[in-house]
């Protein structure tokens, strides 16, 4: 490996780091301002207000708490101040922000594509981790998910050829509202939300028509998996409802970089 290779890797996963830092602000914060919306809020909170603190003694971080991955390797995953843990959630999404971000370069070189696939990645990150632990799919990250995918194939900036990103992006939303709107006429209630719609128009403008099946076939048989797993466990829940972002995310992951894909 060049030293030029190793200076692209090294500021890709140094960047990976500080987006990843990023993604758990959002992860954390943009569900409480979307369910704040719906009420009269009482204080001001939004992605930079109040400032990073402990959710235990609520001791305000300062800037060297929160260097990414560094400070939880130095404080031993532990507030400085209150010594209650710190989530593993916060390290593990910078780790896998840095590898994602790595890949990219791997894959496309250190250009503008590149930096266009991290861009894929991160939302992606943060949708499926928002789902996964608040059954939400915020529409200001479905929607950038799918602008900027159809913008990047208008611009060249994809892989994706913009009439294959455009169609993409209509049979994905439109395949789910058909499957959607079959499951509630058969068993009588709503089988996923409209935020998988939209995730899946989404990544339909990034990955192409072509490769929407694959994609959709993948989700469904991780997701049926996991959900006879856990009904054998008895941890499904009440309502038999599990989300479903992140079996789209993890096969949109898959299609993307490893070009699955029914034709050319």
């Amino acid at each position: 490996m060049s030293l030029l290779n190793l200076e692209a890797l090294l500021l890709f996963a140094v960047l990976g780091l500080i987006v990843g830092s990023f993604i758990n602000v959002l992860i954390h914060r943009l569900p409480i301002m979307i369910l704040q919306s719906e009420e009269k809020p009482t204080a001001v909170f939004n992605l930079v207000s109040p400032r990073s603190h402990c959710p235990h003694c609520h001791h305000v971080l300062h800037w060297y708490e929160l260097i990414p991955l560094i400070s939880f390797v130095i404080s031993k995953g532990r507030c400085r101040h209150c010594s209650k843990s710190i989530s593993l959630r916060y390290p593990a999404v910078e780790v896998i922000t840095a590898g994602l971000f790595v890949m990219c370069l791997q894959q496309f070189g250190f250009t503008l594509q590149a930096l266009m696939a991290c861009f894929f990645c991160a939302t992606l990150l943060a949708l499926a981790w928002i789902d996964a632990e608040t059954f939400l799919l915020p529409d200001i990250l479905t929607q950038a998910l799918l602008w900027t995918g159809l913008i990047g194939s208008a611009l060249s900036l994809t892989h994706t050829p913009l009439m294959q990103s455009l169609g993409g992006a209509v049979l994905g939303y439109g395949l789910l509202w058909l499957v959607s709107w079959g499951f509630e006429k058969l068993a009588g209630k709503e089988g996923m939300g409209q935020g998988d719609l939209k995730l899946l128009a989404g990544l339909g403008a990034w990955v192409g028509v072509w490769s929407l099946l694959p994609l959709i076939l993948l989700a469904s048989i991780s997701g049926l998996i996991f959900g006879l797993v856990q009904k054998f466990r008895g941890q499904l829940g009440h309502n038999g409802h599990f989300p479903f972002g992140p079996f789209l995310a993890l096969s949109g992951f898959a299609c993307f970089f490893l070009g699955i894909s029914m034709g050319a």
